[in-house]
């Protein structure tokens, strides 16, 4: 029997500082049967050159204008020839049994996901800590989505999963609308239009975190929007597989916890999300944040410590 081809698609812009130990991590891997495909999102850095200097490695390197990463993907997918697809962000690690181990989990079944587990570093991925999350273990889709947002903080970065072609092919490519947590929507459809997923604890994704000018910490209006309209989908795709009172009562904390983090701004989108929570049924989440916010969110409602909050430039937890 033929070994999978594993297509590794990497979009990157603006990643010079970080995209050579990313191919390290991606060439270094025990699993050679792959490909490594490189899609330049229109960076005005050093990215192209480094990409380029792997070429002689065998990382194919595409060249586009700035579409955003999901258009990235969606490209580098078009010209991707493997069984298996794996999307990794151009800053992230993977450790070197990554591929092997989560292509024998598949054990050539075309219908699951394998994801492993992810740790966030900053300079040094031996800072990273892999504590467990809801989630990490097999798992049947909607039980698996519904574990997973229990607590409003579902982790679905790309790098963490490993994707078969006709899995892929039936639910379809990275929704190109989409910038700020873009993988929520997509991850969401692959799971439940699968027939589960089956957790790899080897294949550990070095998430790079803190970086100057992420899109995860400068969060504009286009990206809220982003982000409303990724967990909507989302929503309604749980809501199709399974229309119940857990899930409804789930989504509309989903739609909840995006209000509770960009309020006071943006009401034409709160506004939005109220409709969808209020037609879900209402929410229950308690807003976040520390033993201060919490203490005046008590005295005040959570309305008025989110505003003095916001006037104090400080982030939600």
């Amino acid at each position: 029997m033929t070994a999978p081809l594993v297509s590794i698609i990497i979009p990157c812009h603006n990643a010079e500082a970080w995209l050579a130990a990313t191919l390290e991590s991606v060439l270094a891997q025990t699993w050679t049967h792959r490909e490594v495909i490189v899609v330049n999102d229109g960076s005005r850095d050093g990215s192209l050159a480094v990409a380029q200097g792997f070429s002689s490695r065998g990382v194919t390197v595409l060249d586009l204008p700035n579409r955003g990463a999901s258009a990235a993907r969606n490209h580098g997918l078009r010209h991707a020839k493997g069984d298996l697809v794996k999307f990794l962000d151009a800053d992230d690690l993977l450790a070197p049994e990554s591929l092997a181990v989560q292509v024998a989990a598949l054990a050539g079944r075309s219908d699951r996901l394998a994801f492993g587990p992810w740790a966030r570093f900053h300079a040094d991925p031996a800072q990273a800590v892999f504590t467990p999350h809801p989630g990490w273990h097999d798992s049947a889709g909607p039980a698996w989505i519904k574990e997973t947002w229990r607590d409003t903080e579902p982790m679905y970065q790309c790098g963490m999963f490993l994707i078969p072609r006709p899995l892929l092919e039936g639910c379809g490519g990275w929704n190109e609308q989409l910038s700020l947590i873009d993988d929520f929507e997509f991850f969401t459809r692959l799971v439940l239009g699968s027939a589960g997923v089956v957790f790899t604890p080897k294949a550990k994704l070095y998430y790079r975190s803190g970086l100057p000018g992420s899109l995860s910490d400068h969060k504009g209006r286009r990206a809220w929007e982003s982000a409303v309209l990724s967990t909507r989908l989302a929503a309604d795709l749980l809501l199709a597989a399974e229309d119940t009172a857990e899930t409804r009562r789930l989504s509309a904390n989903m739609l909840q916890k995006l209000i509770y983090s960009f309020y006071p701004e943006h009401a034409d989108l709160r506004s939005q999300l109220e409709e969808h929570i209020a037609r879900f049924g209402g929410a229950d989440l308690q807003p976040g944040g520390g033993a201060g916010f919490r203490t005046m969110a008590q005295l005040t409602g959570w309305r008025f410590a989110a505003r003095l909050r916001h006037l104090l430039g400080r982030r939600p937890r």
